[in-house]
């Protein structure tokens, strides 16, 4: 019963001023919490944009720190999720990492962010309270120049107006002092209840979905193309979604990742099948044999791809096929045997040279 006070405070006989400046605070308390959780959240946002190593570059630092954390977790059914959806798969991984952040960091960062939101909010509160009482003063002017001086003035901060005390009558205020003080005293009652409950497990239930930031950093990340290889999967660079030319990637991957097989599952990587003067694919599971290396003849998808002859490969991909071989023969319901037979040079990969191999080349 959150008038049940004003009620107390009526019934002892206080004044009109009184009663309506405890209904404002009442009326502001649930603006005041909302925004100090909004504004937290896009403080929290642009500060992991600087000091979280997976956040603090463009798409390409961020999947590098994907891939780590998918090498360390090694947990295939993640891999497929991110080799067949990665852009759902980077949404859980921003989640994951901006959960991560914020119960690490939060009585360091999250919860001094919150406090100085609402200490200035509170301070801009009685500015404009204590500011429109003066304007009224001087104007000799009545409690409707009192309010409209009072929501102009924290037009940017809260989303206040007079249609919130609709219904309400205070025609009768006169005593604008009076009316100040007992904002100050309940604010401060206000402020102290919700800071109370300041935590980790009420921050994230609180926060509003379109400022999560979460969803301020997805969006941040996601505005860009997300086409596949058709052969790897490999994903796309360009920093532009509906971009002009052609797709392309600076490192592919076995083909095998993608089920792409003749009677076995093939361990040929893109830039040095499309390099080659013999090998051939049969695009869509068509009986129309093509060349790899005239791969745009083939239409549709391929001819939007740029695939570079030479003979560059990361050395992540080759653990990732040697690590989980019996995973993506099982998951394909093929095999890596006979002339698609893993190289022993692939065998000689650890986790921790793929890992680094990243740091090197991407």
């Amino acid at each position: 019963m959150k008038y049940y006070s004003i009620f107390q405070t009526y019934c002892h006989g206080a004044t009109v001023a009184s009663i309506f400046g405890e209904i404002i605070c009442q009326k502001l308390k649930e603006l005041i919490e909302h925004s100090v959780y909004k504004k937290t959240a896009r403080d929290l946002t642009d500060e992991m944009r600087t000091n979280c190593e997976s956040l603090n570059g463009n798409r390409s630092n961020l999947e590098k720190h994907n891939l780590k954390r998918l090498a360390e977790e090694e947990d295939f059914d993640k891999y497929m999720k991110y080799i067949h959806n990665p852009k759902d798969h980077f949404k859980s991984f921003i989640r994951d990492e901006v959960s991560r952040y914020i119960t690490d960091k939060f009585s360091l960062s999250v919860l001094p962010k919150m406090k100085e939101n609402i200490k200035f909010l509170q301070q801009k509160i009685m500015k404009a309270a204590h500011e429109s009482t003066e304007h009224v003063q001087v104007n000799s002017g009545d409690v409707g120049l009192w309010l409209k001086s009072f929501t102009q003035q924290l037009s940017e901060e809260l989303i206040f107006s007079e249609k919130d005390l609709s219904g309400v009558k205070h025609d009768d205020v006169d005593d604008f002092n009076l009316l100040e003080d007992v904002m100050r005293n309940k604010l401060h009652a206000i402020i102290s209840d919700i800071t109370s409950r300041f935590n980790t497990v009420t921050f994230p239930v609180k926060l509003d979905y379109n400022f999560r930031p979460d969803e301020l950093l997805t969006d941040h990340f996601c505005q860009c193309c997300w086409v596949q290889c058709p052969f790897c999967k490999a994903i796309c660079t360009n920093t532009i979604e509906n971009h002009h030319g052609d797709h392309s990637v600076p490192f592919h991957r076995s083909i095998g990742l993608n089920g792409i097989y003749t009677s076995n599952l093939s361990t040929n990587i893109c830039t040095s099948a499309v390099a080659s003067n013999n090998l051939c694919f049969y695009p869509n599971d068509s009986d129309n044999k093509v060349l790899w290396r005239d791969y745009r003849r083939a239409g549709g998808v391929f001819a939007d791809w740029s695939i570079t002859p030479d003979l560059s490969e990361l050395p992540y991909w080759k653990w990732f096929v040697c690590r989980f071989k019996k995973d993506l023969e099982k998951y394909h319901k093929k095999t890596f045997e006979g002339y698609a037979e893993i190289p022993d040079e692939w065998r000689q990969y650890s986790k921790q040279e793929a890992i680094e191999s990243l740091n090197k080349y991407l």
